[in-house]
Formats: structure tokens, C-alpha cells, sequence
């Protein structure tokens, strides 16, 4: 039996970049491109027409931009993941990103093998962010911890793995705890953070400058 393939969709609005990325993804046997967008509101009415399973979103778009189209597809279309993708590391653009929900953060001289890895772990709804943008939020002055969500010191050190990508098992690992104390703590996390879901718990602490 063949195996599903992953539905793309590439929003861009420069047709140069839509022809580079899609020459880029169609020989990869396990992707679909099942079509392009020029704009945030050609993306809307693609998703309702064409239902990816994935979206590669340009950040910098004029008419409806990537965090607002972002954000209009997620709420309309919650199955659908959206990747952003820019030439800029600006931290303003990341957050704002994440914010609006998407899964990942990329610049576009990412190379095939990083896209296609992202758009597979977009899949699973866990986050991916270029080095470039992972260093730009690192480096960037936060806000102050945001009062009223009262993690514990433990579980802000459970947030900070989080954030860095690992799963239950290797976070157990780090902190030489058990997965069930884990798995609590990750749990406690998102009721506190009022979120339901790792990738939400994620982007709030990020945007909030939950972790120093």
C-alpha cells in the first residue's frame, strides 16, 4: 500500500521563490504541492479549497502578512500547520510568528534537507526554528517573567527543554527524573500557561519571556 503524502502549500509572493521552493520539495517522494498562493488571502481561500496538511508562509507579504494569514488559518483551519519563512531574523517577526501559531520559523537559504525535516516534524506539531532565529531570541532582551502563572522552578526547567526541542523520554533524561514526574510537570505546565498544547505552551513562553 503507497504511503499518504504530505499536502504542501507555498505561499509566497514573489513568483521566483514559489518556483525555487516547489523545484526544491517535488522530488521528494513523500511530499505533495497541492498549489501556490500569492498573497495572505490567496492562502485562506487555497486552504479551504486544497486542505494542506502544511504551509510554507512567507513572513513579508503585502495585503494580508504572514502572521495575520497565519493566524486567520490556524483559527479557520486548526489541522493545518503553517512554517514561516523570511530572509529576516528579526525577533519582532519571530514572535509575532509564533504567536499567530505557527510551528516553525525558517530563512530561506535553509538548505532541502532542513525543509523537508521541518515540514516532517511539522507534522507532529512540534516546533522548529532555524539557528539563526533560535540565536536571535536567545540574544534579545525579554520581558520580565509574566506574573499570574506561578511555574515552579522545576517546571520552568522543564519549559526551558521544551523550548529546546525535547520530548518527555530525553527531558527525564536531563533532569534524571522519572517520565510520569515529567509527564506531570508537562501537564501542570500547560494548565497554568491555560494552553493545550506542547507547540502553544512553547510560543507563549517565548512571546511572554517566560524563560531567562
Amino acid at each position: 500500500m503507497e504511503q499518504a503524502k504530505t499536502r504542501i502549500l507555498i505561499v509566497d509572493d514573489h513568483e521566483v521563490v514559489r518556483r525555487g521552493l516547489s523545484l526544491f520539495l517535488r522530488p521528494i517522494e513523500d511530499f505533495e504541492l497541492v498549489g501556490e498562493a500569492a498573497n495572505g488571502f490567496e492562502a485562506l481561500a487555497a486552504c479551504e479549497a486544497l486542505q494542506p496538511q502544511v504551509v510554507l508562509m512567507d513572513v513579508m507579504m503585502p495585503e494580508l502578512d504572514g502572521a495575520a494569514a497565519t493566524r486567520a488559518i490556524r483559527e479557520k483551519f486548526p489541522q493545518i500547520q503553517v512554517i514561516g519563512l523570511t530572509t529576516f531574523k528579526d525577533e519582532a517577526l519571530v514572535r509575532e510568528m509564533l504567536k499567530a501559531g505557527a510551528v516553525g520559523y525558517l530563512l530561506k537559504n535553509m538548505s532541502v534537507d532542513e525543509l523537508a525535516s521541518a515540514i516532517r516534524t511539522a507534522l507532529t506539531g512540534k516546533l522548529t526554528l532555524s539557528p539563526e532565529a533560535a540565536q536571535t531570541l536567545l540574544q534579545s532582551p525579554v520581558a520580565p517573567r509574566v506574573s499570574g502563572y506561578n511555574l515552579t522552578d522545576r517546571e520552568l526547567e522543564v519549559l526551558k527543554l521544551m523550548i529546546d526541542g525535547l520530548n518527555n523520554v530525553e527531558i527525564a533524561e536531563r533532569l534524571v527524573i522519572a517520565r510520569s514526574t515529567v509527564k506531570f510537570h508537562v501537564s501542570s505546565i500547560l494548565a497554568k500557561l491555560n494552553v493545550n498544547s506542547r507547540v502553544e505552551a512553547v510560543s507563549l513562553a517565548l512571546q511572554a519571556g517566560l524563560i531567562k
